[in-house]
């Protein structure tokens, strides 16, 4: 049975999608699989080029923001491979009655955030089409090329890594959650823990963090749906290893915290765009954690690659084994708020 919302299981991707491929091609260095955030296709002379999708949905708490998310959340998928973005194609799709207006203020996001990462928009689309309820990026492509040496994508985690993550959990989520019901949180929560809340909207981006990583990085995956703990059994199941975190080790601030109790869901399993996972040899990681933190991005050791199984230890010192997270809490609860 098919998820009522977010993307598919990964029984169903399995199921329905992962064998009906089109035409194999030897120059497909990386193709479509589970954790991995990027393909990358094999260029004449020795380099690579990496490619990432993503659609952007934008819903009235995110069109203030809508083309900066569209560029961050896409760029971010191409250089947690640890290749910088260059290139970018985008579908961008209105609902009839759309203004002028809004095109342009989600057109100039877009090129002001390309020109920041020095991405070039090389094509795309642009349209107005009827059945939709809010505007669309139905899938922004972007791409940069590299070396095969740079690649870190989530299955080149290796036994002895130390597990590195940054800014917190439920990073999306929270800050998602923070403007759709802003109005009743601050009820319950007050005006200074929602207002810190708000600005991890504009934190929904791995870019520089991946890219200060990469140097020293084995493994990077951005903890998008499913949240942390998706996130890091996703680099655990696509690198073939094991995996132990600790929850004393993760840090959540109070208005994540906050935000996650009001609307009962788990901050650990609740959709981080924002979040990089980071997978480096245990002689690298302090180092990884203080080039993050010379650009004000927190990081924290939360574990290590393992040979064993997937664990998460808690708090109480009990074990929990790490599995895939089937439902995102975060959807239910986004859209009870905005029918609130």
């Amino acid at each position: 049975m098919l998820p009522e919302l977010g993307k598919l299981d990964r029984a169903t991707f399995d199921k329905l999608i992962l064998s009906r491929l089109g035409k194999k091609d030897s120059s497909v260095f990386i193709g479509p699989q589970h954790g991995v955030d990027a393909a990358v296709i094999d260029l004449p002379g020795g380099d690579v080029m990496v490619i990432a999708e993503d659609p952007t949905f934008g819903m009235p708490v995110i069109m203030p923001y809508f083309g900066w998310a569209i560029v961050h959340i896409c760029a971010s998928d191409v250089a947690v491979l640890g290749v910088k973005p260059r290139y970018m194609t985008i579908c961008l799709m209105f609902p009839p009655g759309t203004t002028e207006e809004v095109v342009d203020a989600v057109w100039k996001q877009v090129d002001q955030e390309c020109k920041k990462l020095d991405i070039a928009i090389i094509g795309g689309h642009t349209g107005i089409y009827p059945g939709m309820a809010f505007p669309l990026n139905g899938g922004c492509t972007v791409m940069g090329i590299g070396k095969k040496s740079q690649l870190t994508p989530a299955s080149h985690a290796k036994v002895g890594d130390r597990v590195l993550m940054t800014k917190g959990p439920a990073i999306e989520a929270v800050g998602l959650l923070a403007c759709q019901a802003e109005a009743s949180l601050k009820k319950k929560l007050g005006n200074e823990t929602v207002e810190k809340a708000k600005k991890y909207l504009l934190q929904m981006t791995v870019v520089e963090d991946a890219l200060t990583a990469a140097p020293l990085a084995h493994a990077m995956h951005d903890a998008t749906e499913g949240g942390l703990l998706n996130g890091v059994f996703e680099v655990a199941a696509a690198s073939k290893t094991g995996v132990t975190i600790y929850e004393d080790k993760i840090v959540i601030p109070d208005e994540i915290a906050a935000v996650c109790r009001s609307f009962n869901i788990d901050p650990l399993i609740s959709i981080s765009e924002g979040t990089l996972v980071i997978t480096a040899a245990p002689e690298n990681a302090a180092k990884i954690i203080n080039e993050l933190k010379k650009k004000n991005i927190d990081a924290r050791d939360i574990g290590e690659i393992t040979k064993g199984d997937k664990l998460f230890i808690k708090k109480s010192g009990d074990k929990a084994v790490l599995e895939p997270v089937l439902v995102d809490p975060f959807w239910p609860a986004f859209f009870s708020a905005a029918e609130g």
